[in-house]
């Protein structure tokens, strides 16, 4: 019987595999990680072929370790690392070179030549976006600039551009598919978001041939099927599509106007439902698409902070001084404060707010009495920092507050993080009993898509709570906390 739905997450660092049942019960979960490339500071690079790999591997692992065979799966839903960039033959699906990571600031000259061609308010005002090296449509460019041989191929039909939703669906279909949704078409630069199509304009400023593009479907539907995928069984329905952040913040039923969710995975990511109001930001956040189901697009304001797990994770491998990243929490807790140790996490550069390609991290206020304990807490103190930043620019251009805040991801699950995040905000903060939202938003768009589920309110009953946090600190030692960071962040700004 096709009665669970595989959902694929494919990561940053890692791709994951999500089998969900028609209950919206989570019956098998397996992730796989892959290497980051670094050719040189401030640029980051995927092998295609290592995520191809690890998706594969993700999917074949999560069988094996369920009772669950593959003839059952009724469909598949993916959601995907958004900006990251890649090019590939259309006829072999062969990889044109590695992907530009979302992370990557190689294209930061390209954008400033934009800028001052006054050609920022332009792309703002159709796309809800800014020129920052994060987007994908620079990122294009830069490829198209640097490897002419390119436009020979383009000319034979033979350059797909894709987003990793886009990658991933081709090569499930074998190659005949190229799909993409608005949730993701919505982060490339060029796509108009009222339209939501891709915009003649700004292709042609950045100098994009369109015949390279996937063609924009909604976020919830049956786009083809599975051929010759090793492991899978011909002919299931793919049939869901969503960027990881606004797959994270369906998954958490964020379904009504103000309701917002928080993800704390390699970055941080903050995105509000703002219905179907293009809200146009005033406070350097982005406007974007959360989903389009059937003919109804659904908009979110988002603010990002580039890192915020990753953190944890340069605290483990760069520094070396927690063995794993659970372990950072303990230590942290092992000491009553930071001792007047303040944390930027820009180590590559800063998201919103501030937007600045050329920022990096910053270690504040450290003594002789500086211990490991005392750094462990500043970085999960910065993360929050970054976030509280977040939700007060959200809440100027929304005008109100946000009326309800969840959170997941990975590093969700550290207490003293939402702890002291739910102080900084002075609000009460909810967690999700499941926490990998990102891949069961995706699996609930595709149960959607095939009709497994017949509505957003079946899959409104499904959502439950973990755990609220509720602040315990008072404004003044909140306010003592608050200027600690705004001197850290100056002296960061001031060192770009």
């Amino acid at each position: 019987m096709h009665s669970h739905i595989l959902a694929i997450d494919q990561g940053t660092t890692g791709t994951t595999a999500l089998l969900v049942d028609q209950k919206l019960s989570i019956v098998g979960k397996a992730t796989i990680e892959f290497p980051q490339i670094y050719p040189q500071p401030g640029w980051v690079e995927h092998n295609l072929n290592d995520i191809w790999d690890s998706t594969l591997k993700a999917i074949h692992h999560v069988f094996e370790i369920s009772s669950i065979e593959p003839s059952q799966i009724a469909a598949i839903g993916i959601t995907n690392q958004r900006e990251t960039t890649c090019l590939w033959n259309k006829k072999t699906g062969a990889p044109y070179g590695n992907a530009i990571v979302w992370q990557c600031r190689r294209t930061a000259p390209l954008c400033e030549t934009l800028k001052k061609e006054g050609k920022e308010d332009l792309f703002r005002k159709k796309t809800g976006l800014l020129l920052d090296p994060y987007f994908s449509g620079t990122k294009i460019k830069w490829l198209l600039d640097k490897h002419p041989v390119l436009h020979q191929k383009i000319q034979q039909n033979l350059v797909a551009f894709g987003t990793m939703d886009s990658f991933l669906v081709s090569k499930l279909s074998n190659l005949a598919l190229h799909v993409t949704d608005p949730s993701n078409a919505s982060r490339t630069l060029f796509m108009n978001l009222e339209t939501l199509t891709w915009d003649e304009e700004l292709l042609d400023i950045l100098k994009i041939p369109k015949e390279i593009l996937p063609v924009i479907r909604s976020s919830s539907e049956i786009y083809g099927k599975t051929k010759n995928v090793p492991g899978l069984p011909d002919g299931i329905p793919i049939a869901g599509i969503a960027g990881d952040q606004q797959a994270a913040l369906f998954g958490q039923a964020c379904f009504e106007e103000g309701h917002a969710k928080c993800t704390y995975g390699t970055g941080s990511f903050l995105l509000v439902n703002t219905g179907n109001k293009i809200i146009s930001s005033k406070n350097n956040l982005i406007s974007t698409v959360a989903w389009k189901i059937r003919d109804q697009a659904t908009y979110a304001l988002e603010g990002s902070a580039f890192i915020a797990g990753a953190a944890v994770q340069w605290f483990r491998d760069g520094l070396k001084l927690i063995q794993k990243s659970a372990d950072i929490e303990a230590l942290a807790q092992s000491v009553p404060s930071t001792d007047g140790v303040v944390f930027v996490p820009a180590l590559t550069g800063l998201g919103a707010p501030h937007w600045r390609a050329d920022a990096r991290g910053l270690f504040c206020g450290i003594t002789r009495g500086t211990t490991n304990a005392h750094l462990a807490r500043a970085v999960l103190e910065g993360i929050a920092f970054q976030n509280y930043e977040l939700v007060q620019a959200m809440q100027k251009d929304m005008n109100r507050e946000i009326s309800l805040l969840k959170v997941d991801g990975g590093a969700s699950k550290n207490n003293l993080l939402m702890q002291f995040q739910s102080n900084l905000l002075n609000r009460i903060i909810i967690r999700s009993k499941i926490i990998e939202t990102t891949a069961f938003g995706a699996a609930c768009l595709a149960g959607l898509g095939i009709g497994l589920w017949k509505n957003l309110g079946d899959l409104q009953h499904a959502w439950q709570k973990d755990r609220a946090f509720t602040p315990r600190m008072s404004n003044e030692e909140k306010a003592a906390h608050l200027q600690k960071w705004e001197v850290a962040i100056r002296k960061c700004l001031a060192g770009c």
